[in-house]
C-alpha cells in the first residue's frame, strides 16, 4: 500500500490551487496526462490530414478520428493499470519472500 501513503488528505484539498491539484493528480495517475497527450496528438494529426482525406465523407472521417483518439486514451489507461497491478504483485510477492 505504498501508493496510498502518498495521497494527500481531504482537509488539505481545500487549500490547494488548480496548479498544485493538477501536479498532485499527475503524480497519482501519470498515464492519464499521457493519454490526454495522445488524444491531443491524434486530434492534431487528424486536423492536419483532414484536407487530404480524398473522397471520404466528413462524417466517416470524423468517426475514424474519434475512434483513434479514444484508442489513445484507453491504451494509455490500460498500460497504466497494468503497470500498477504488476507493481502491487511485485510488492506482495517480495514481502512473502523476505518473511
Amino acid at each position: 500500500m505504498a501508493a496510498a501513503e502518498n495521497v494527500t488528505t481531504p482537509a488539505s484539498w481545500a487549500e490547494e490551487d488548480e496548479t498544485s491539484k493538477l501536479w498532485r493528480k499527475t503524480k497519482e495517475a501519470p498515464f492519464v496526462p499521457i493519454g490526454i497527450g495522445g488524444l491531443l496528438g491524434a486530434v492534431g494529426y487528424g486536423v492536419y490530414k483532414y484536407r487530404h482525406r480524398g473522397s471520404m465523407s466528413t462524417s466517416v472521417y470524423l468517426m475514424h478520428l474519434r475512434v483513434a483518439a479514444q484508442g489513445m486514451v484507453v491504451g494509455a489507461i490500460t498500460i497504466g493499470v497494468g503497470i500498477n497491478v504488476a507493481q502491487r504483485l511485485y510488492e506482495k510477492f517480495s514481502k512473502k519472500d523476505s518473511t
